[in-house]
């Protein structure tokens, strides 16, 4: 991690070109000689810093998510009420992707379906970020403010999924689309469906099947053909 290194400015000129060349080429087109030579500093430099490429990839969401975290931790104590606070944490991690498109894009397209991330003390930052919602939701469960039968754990997927989904789109739309549209309707959709008095009833699922297909899954089952009618 960068706290390790007295050249706080060289650390940071490489995390900020390793950024750049794998958000515009992808981790796995870019090489450490590109990285090296945004950068202005040699390859043995950069291995001596982070090791290997991968290594050098995981430490960017450590360090920028750690500011993140500290943000979060500086505000988060005097918002009142758990939406609130749902709400000021959410525009943060839009905020972050949409002003940091590199960032996003390495985040969402690169390093989210690699597993050896979650084993790196650069995940710690990235799940205490992920942990300030999941806290808002328990605090308003606890309140009053949203029902006490919801799983906080589930509701924190269903925000954050929801927020790497659009990003993902946005990603792949050219970065074309107002991305900021979509977080106050995503964010009520979720809120009218946690809070008291929102319980849902039964659901009644009705299914339309040819009468052909029925007759196949009756006979694929065991059960009885149906009577013809005359």
């Amino acid at each position: 991690m960068g706290n390790d290194y007295k050249n706080k400015d060289k650390f940071w000129s490489i995390i900020d070109s390793a950024l750049k060349v794998f958000g515009e080429k992808g981790y796995y087109n870019a090489t450490i000689a590109e990285i090296a030579r945004d950068a202005g500093v040699s390859e043995a430099t950069i291995y001596e810093y982070f090791g290997s490429k991968e290594d050098l990839l995981f430490a960017i969401p450590g360090e920028i998510t750690s500011q993140t975290v500290a943000f979060l931790d500086s505000i988060t104590p005097y918002i009142k009420g758990a939406e609130n606070k749902i709400r000021a944490i959410a525009y943060g991690y839009f905020n972050l992707y949409k002003d940091n498109p590199n960032y996003s894009s390495l985040v969402l397209l690169d390093l989210k379906h690699n597993r050896n991330f979650l084993d790196t003390e650069s995940y710690k930052p990235v799940k205490r970020a992920a942990n300030f919602i999941l806290e808002a939701i328990k605090e308003g469960m606890e309140s009053g403010e949203f029902r006490e039968d919801i799983d906080a754990y589930l509701v924190r997927s269903m925000i954050l999924g929801t927020i790497e989904h659009l990003f993902f789109r946005w990603h792949l739309k050219g970065r074309e689309e107002e991305i900021l549209d979509f977080i106050e309707p995503m964010l009520d959709i979720i809120a009218s469906g946690i809070k008291p008095g929102r319980e849902m009833g039964p659901v009644q699922v009705f299914i339309n099947m040819p009468e052909g297909d029925v007759e196949a899954a009756r006979k694929k089952r065991g059960g009885k053909p149906a009577a013809k009618k005359s």
